[in-house]
């Protein structure tokens, strides 16, 4: 298998493959046999200065046609890539660097100044050869347990992991393209997911193109009106984003039915009621909900053309065994294409991915009805879901520390009407420091510095101590409210 092979290069060359919309406003159509071709010399230029099958090649790139390219550049040579989002902070790409040494790693020029102040040096995508050099790097002939793909999780109790997945998780995206995605050839698909995260590692162009449907790239912040002014104007036909951006469109601008669109879906968080109740009543369209994490790819969903039922994320995908084990949901690796290979260690060992016969933890509450649709309740774990994105805890904790103000902290979610839950930091100071606004501001300052922008506490309040356990443990649960 191959899937710039299978996928890129078997399609019809003239065929649009995606549609580009720039930050400077520029738009412009790629056909199939463009990708294929920038990516096809992008592959040879690697592979002459030593990439090669098994070699970790990292992103630092918006969602653009280079960014694409680059991914299909890899799975062409067998590299193994590492997409990262341009919302992370120097110590956040040097820890990556740290776990999965890459031998080369692919950037927008606008990244310069945060990987210079990581120690990190780049090929920046508009250099002169990458993507029209005389060289096409053959497509390598690859096993569905071959690597292709890390992604980093969020972290709980300690650093992100990396998790590394095989071929068999992008042809496994064949599953979710057809039962949930569910375009038809031709359709254009717009997945909001910036680069580097897990969903738009599958659903900004893998699982489109597998449909033979072109994908939309949007570069640029969110905005809800535009969001719906480009939906119509680029005559989207399945739009798919995270539960906040349904939330904070329904709450900012007016809805209304678009012509071409026929498809919402939704992945990342449960969807409030209210938020489902306003986008049918203005589009005619039911969002449907699914369900899958970075170990996993995706396990559920509510199909295209089936029964809707408000609240849920759907049933297991065709061919997914899934069932629910005191409150929590269990998966069968064997039955799940896309599952993971391992979490990627310093020293390249692989740890955590399948053992036979055991099954998958996911470490979610989730609830079943009596006609098998699940219904997602919480983390077993202290993960924080805002916005869409799963935040650990630790990685905040541990930028507060650092501030010389702070002498313990500890991270918990707090209920959002938009984001479903923001960061909450419950702060201990240090001796002749005093909780104020502008002490609360500068730690969220320093949060920002420290890591990814998104994960900085929105509420911070002061404590004379932390609630801990006998054996010294953050009782997590009693700042949440929770017994």
């Amino acid at each position: 298998m191959n899937f710039a092979r299978d996928v890129v290069q078997a399609a019809e060359p003239g065929k649009l493959a995606l549609v580009e919309l720039a930050r400077d406003g520029a738009r412009r159509e790629w056909t199939f046999g463009e990708v294929d071709d920038g990516a096809a010399r992008l592959a040879g230029w690697m592979l002459a200065r030593g990439v090669g099958r098994g070699d970790v090649v990292m992103t630092l790139v918006g969602n653009r046609p280079a960014w694409v390219m680059a991914m299909v550049a890899c799975f062409r040579l067998g590299a193994v890539v590492l997409p990262c989002t341009e919302q992370l902070r120097p110590k956040d790409l040097a820890g990556r660097v740290g776990v999965v040494s890459p031998v080369l790693i692919l950037a927008d020029r606008r990244n310069a100044g945060v990987l210079a102040a990581a120690g990190l040096e780049a090929t920046f995508l508009d250099a002169p050869g990458l993507f029209d050099g005389p060289d096409v790097a053959p497509a390598a002939e690859l096993d569905a347990l071959d690597p292709c793909l890390v992604t980093f999780t969020s972290g709980t109790a300690g650093a992100p992991k990396a998790v590394l997945h095989g071929q068999r998780y992008l042809t496994g995206q064949a599953v979710q393209a057809r039962s949930w995605l569910a375009p038809a050839p031709g359709e254009l698909v717009w997945c909001t997911a910036a680069s580097g995260w897990s969903k738009s590692a599958r659903n900004v162009f893998i699982a489109p193109w597998m449909r033979s449907a072109p994908a939309l790239l949007h570069d640029a912040r969110f905005d809800p009106a535009e969001r719906l002014e480009l939906l119509e104007r680029e005559g989207v036909a399945v739009l798919c984003m995270a539960p906040t951006e349904y939330r904070v469109i329904a709450a900012r601008v007016p809805l209304r039915r678009f012509p071409a669109l026929r498809g919402l879906v939704a992945a990342g968080e449960a969807l409030n009621p209210e938020v489902l109740r306003a986008w049918e009543a203005a589009t005619g369209l039911p969002i449907r909900d699914g369900y899958g994490q970075t170990e996993t790819g995706q396990l559920t969903g509510m199909p295209a053309g089936g029964e809707i039922r408000p609240g849920s994320m759907g049933r297991a995908l065709p061919g997914t065994r899934l069932w629910i084990e005191d409150g929590e949901l269990v998966a069968d690796p064997a039955t799940v294409p896309t599952f993971f290979l391992g979490y990627l260690g310093a020293d390249g060992a692989l740890t955590g991915g399948p053992r036979h016969g055991e099954p998958w933890r996911t470490g979610d509450r989730v609830r079943e009805d009596a006609d098998g649709f699940l219904f997602f309740e919480g983390r077993t774990d202290d993960v924080i879901i805002s916005a869409g994105y799963r935040i650990g805890p630790f990685e905040v904790e541990s930028a507060l520390v650092e501030h010389p103000a702070v002498a313990e902290a500890a991270v918990v979610a707090a209920p959002d009407p938009e984001r479903g839950s923001v960061v909450r930091a419950v702060v201990v100071l240090r001796p002749g420091f005093h909780g104020t606004p502008e002490l609360a501001r500068e730690l969220q300052d320093h949060v920002k510095g420290a890591t990814a922008p998104y994960k900085y506490p929105r509420l911070v309040e002061w404590a004379d101590e932390l609630p801990k356990t006998a054996s010294g443990k953050v009782r997590r649960a009693l700042l949440r409210g929770e017994d």
